[in-house]
């Protein structure tokens, strides 16, 4: 593409920008860092992502002024991120404050997500201005993933091309690391750096407060479960034609996915005094665990199980999160952001998601990571949950190691960020 299409396709009113390098910025003047992020808002996890990575640009490196070139910040996601982070600067497409971001930022940030989520966007930003660009926690999807299992060579390749331009890419699992290395990707800093949602703090602890309180969940007296289907049903929730090939997978698979987690849930009501509160990730996993979960329950057991029929934002999310005692489920980032502030979390994982998961390997929690498509695996879920709900103590320790191994990655990377502008 020629640079007037590649400015039109990121949404660029000009076709005219000037090239500044970094090192051309005025003396004095603050750094200026634009943040591709935000993007949607259906995910929990996916609107953590933003607040995530702005506030370690906050803590490790305050100097800099911050401009968020969002896909998406409605259902009061852009309103959230104002108040939480009040000098913070949103260009959104097609708007003249992202062509005066293209003018003025120094350096573009692509932030945490499922791929390369913005690769064209970082192909018009080194057209368009010369300057650089880095990577922050993604996973690059194997080949035989369903992420990529339709992408040809060329696209392949041009991602590697991406990736290789980059001042640095840190990805937030070691399967994507590898497998970026042995495709010849040569970017001069590539490493391990975790997602950017362990580092979402937002809060919102009066709804959190009425919400446990009208269910008669005690802090620390209950875990979380989160159910996934094997693909998330986008039909459902937004404007998208309906995948029967997909649907079909889900309807075959639901029962597999679901069974250990309605065990683990059984086992924890009648072996521990704990409750369990079944909530979502995203808005398609309420009516999931309504199905699969709360309503095969025994009825002696659903008396202690709470079943969230809403969707929540991040903030009440995680102010939930932190007074439990512990998750467990077929979700990612529920799980990252509880073990970003120190609350054990349980990862399942199946073929159909990228290697995202493998993240729980590489922080050190291995132990509890497990696969449905593995039999061994399976067997080890209910066990693993209990134990957990039953050493508190432990399984507190366990996550504690994991999140100060992540924070000493976050203060490292957010190093080599801040290297760039020396």
């Amino acid at each position: 593409m020629r640079r007037r299409g590649f400015l039109k396709a990121a949404g660029v009113a000009t076709a005219v920008l000037s090239a500044r390098s970094i090192a051309g910025a005025a003396e004095g003047r603050r750094p200026q860092i634009l943040l591709r992020s935000s993007w949607q808002t259906v995910n929990i996890g996916d609107i953590a992502h933003t607040p995530g990575v702005l506030r370690l640009l906050q803590t490790h490196f305050p100097e800099a002024e911050i401009t968020l070139w969002p896909s998406n910040v409605d259902n009061g996601v852009e309103q959230l991120l104002r108040d939480e982070f009040p000098g913070l600067k949103i260009a959104k497409p097609r708007s003249r404050e992202l062509e005066a971001a293209f003018e003025e930022c120094d350096f573009l940030l692509h932030g945490s997500g499922a791929s390369i989520v913005a690769e064209r966007d970082l192909i018009t930003w080194h057209e368009a201005t010369g300057k650089p660009y880095g990577i922050y926690g993604i996973t690059f999807p194997m080949k035989n993933s369903s992420a990529t299992s339709a992408r040809s060579e060329d696209a392949m390749a041009r991602s590697v091309e991406v990736l290789s331009r980059a001042a640095f890419v840190f990805f937030r699992d070691s399967k994507s690391l590898d497998l970026a290395k042995r495709l010849g990707a040569s970017s001069p800093v590539m490493e391990f750096g975790p997602d950017g949602a362990f580092a979402c703090d937002l809060r919102d602890p009066q709804r959190a407060t009425t919400f446990l309180t009208e269910h008669g969940l005690e802090e620390g007296r209950f875990l979380c479960c989160i159910p996934r289907l094997r693909y998330t049903p986008y039909w459902r929730i937004k404007d998208v034609a309906f995948d029967e090939v997909k649907h079909a997978r889900n309807e075959e698979m639901k029962e597999h996915d679901h069974a250990p987690l309605r065990e683990a849930i059984e086992a924890v009501v009648r072996q521990t005094d704990l409750k369990v509160l079944v909530c979502p990730e995203d808005r398609t996993q309420m009516a999931v665990g309504k199905e699969m979960l709360y309503d095969k329950l025994a009825d002696d057991v659903r008396e202690r199980v709470v079943w969230r029929p809403d969707y929540w934002l991040t903030g009440e999310a995680v102010s939930v999160y932190v007074r439990s005692a512990g998750l467990f489920g077929n979700e990612m980032h529920s799980p990252i952001m509880c073990v970003g502030h120190g609350v054990p979390a349980i990862v399942c994982r199946f073929a159909e998601q990228t290697s995202k998961g493998f993240m729980w390997s590489d922080i050190g929690l291995g132990e509890w990571l497990f696969d449905h498509d593995s039999a061994e695996d399976r067997q080890r879920i209910v066990p693993t949950v209990v134990t957990m709900a039953n050493d508190h103590a432990a399984a507190k320790a366990k996550a504690a190691v994991a999140r100060r191994f992540v924070e000493q990655r976050q203060r490292e990377t957010m190093a080599v960020l801040r290297r760039q502008f020396a």
